[in-house]
């Protein structure tokens, strides 16, 4: 464009005048290829959302203004909607709107700045999602009461890693750390850090059921409330409330209350605050383990001295009982070898080998009469089971004929010519062929 206009001010010929229409195309392109992408910040004044969707608007410094226009495709995707008299941070570039010569600057992003607006923006958004029920308390579900593993969604150069790392290793050295870096300040924060949660939960998908995460932590350690801007993202919020992984909010500092703060399933007042609340569990079943063994220890001693007394008088009254009892045996075998003489003997032993013989004898003739009885009732079955077989009547002349898969044959048109046949007599066996049948 400068060469051009250069050109036409000094040539010495005369050179055909510019339209106003291709004036403001080379102003355009000129102010469009040198003000591509900048940063504006000014106070919102005259915002008009348009039935078209396009929102119009002067960005003023108290001195200054220039016009700014962010078109509908673009501004879908900003969760904040501008008003008048609050202070703002734009990205955009500057053009020419050529049909009236108008400077306007092309909004491409749009953020608050300063307490008001980012006040005002947050309340925009709270108001939207709380309209929907997301932070509803039906929806929060429990940390898991002993996780074993925690993804930790943040930078991993910030100071709030560092504090979770240093508390969970210190106080739960069982705990494994998944973290899951991302950039939590600045252009293009929120949505690294909503990438980042559903990445772990893409990630926890592939895991088995024993290695799956347990917890996620989302944050940053404290700043300014520009700083912690992002975690006020709405689509940061709705990925956290569908986030299959229990989330713990751990944002700024104890002061600080973001969006993420409100949706999280668990709300920590600052990064180590949330260590501490993953380490807490493994901490208080550790304490109850040794309160409990301590406890025991006291019981099994109590235990063990009243035992011990309780035994020493069991001893004194078993000793007691022993000598008494010995004393009586001793009685009754000193009676009783006083009547076991050798007559008293002799007398006793002939008595019991005459009863020995008399049940012997009624023995054998109890097991002769059994047997007799068992032979006579086999004869008579054995004789009932051959009136009734079917052998009987091959005595008589008969037969009885089986096809080859040794069926019984009653009647000729179940085989053929040629089919093989067994023929049964009384004392052997035909094998025959079938030349005919009828």
């Amino acid at each position: 464009m400068e060469s051009t206009l250069l050109n036409s001010l000094f040539d010495e010929q005369e050179r055909r005048p510019l339209s106003v229409t291709e004036l403001n195309a080379e102003l355009r392109g000129a102010l469009e290829r040198q003000f591509s992408n900048i940063w504006v910040e000014g106070e919102v004044t005259g915002f008009t959302a348009a039935a078209s969707g396009h929102w119009y608007f002067n960005l003023n410094d108290g001195t200054s203004q220039i016009r700014c226009v962010c078109w509908k495709g673009t501004n879908f995707r900003i969760r904040f909607k501008p008003q008048n008299g609050i202070a703002i941070r734009v990205r955009g570039k500057v053009t020419l709107y050529s049909q009236r010569g108008e400077l306007q600057l092309q909004v491409e992003s749009l953020e608050p700045s300063g307490e008001g607006a980012l006040r005002a923006a947050f309340e925009q958004i709270k108001a939207k999602l709380e309209g929907e029920g997301l932070f509803a308390p039906v929806l929060k579900r429990p940390i898991p009461f002993f996780p074993r593993k925690v993804a930790v969604v943040t930078s991993p150069t910030g100071a709030a890693y560092h504090d979770i790392h240093n508390v969970l290793t210190r106080r739960a050295g069982t705990v494994s750390i998944v973290l899951v870096p991302t950039l939590v300040q600045g252009e293009g924060s929120a949505d690294s850090i909503r990438r980042a949660v559903i990445d772990a939960n893409e990630y926890n998908q592939t895991l088995d059921d024993a290695d799956k995460i347990d917890v996620m932590i989302v944050g940053r350690g404290g700043g300014s409330a520009e700083d912690l801007w992002a975690f006020n993202d709405e689509l940061l919020a709705r990925a956290i409330r569908e986030s299959e992984i229990p989330v713990i909010s751990a944002v700024g500092h104890e002061i600080d209350w973001t969006i993420s703060d409100l949706v999280a399933d668990v709300r920590a007042a600052t990064p180590s605050a949330a260590a501490e609340i993953v380490a807490g569990r493994e901490i208080d079943l550790l304490n109850d383990l040794i309160s409990a063994e301590q406890t025991l220890a006291q019981l099994i001693n109590y235990r063990l001295l009243a035992t011990r007394g309780r035994a020493d008088a069991m001893i004194g009254r078993l000793n007691e009982g022993f000598a008494a009892r010995y004393r009586s045996a001793a009685e009754r075998f000193r009676l009783a070898s006083s009547r076991l003489t050798p007559q008293t003997l002799r007398a006793v032993i002939a008595a019991s080998a005459n009863d020995l013989a008399l049940l012997d004898h009624r023995r054998t003739a109890a097991v002769t009469q059994l047997i007799d009885r068992r032979k006579d009732a086999l004869a008579l079955q054995a004789a009932k089971l051959n009136a009734l077989s079917p052998l009987s009547v091959l005595v008589r002349g008969y037969s009885i004929t089986q096809t080859a898969d040794g069926h019984v044959l009653r009647d000729p048109a179940k085989v053929k010519p040629g089919d093989r046949l067994a023929i049964r007599l009384e004392k052997g066996q035909l094998d025959a062929e079938v030349i005919s049948s009828e």
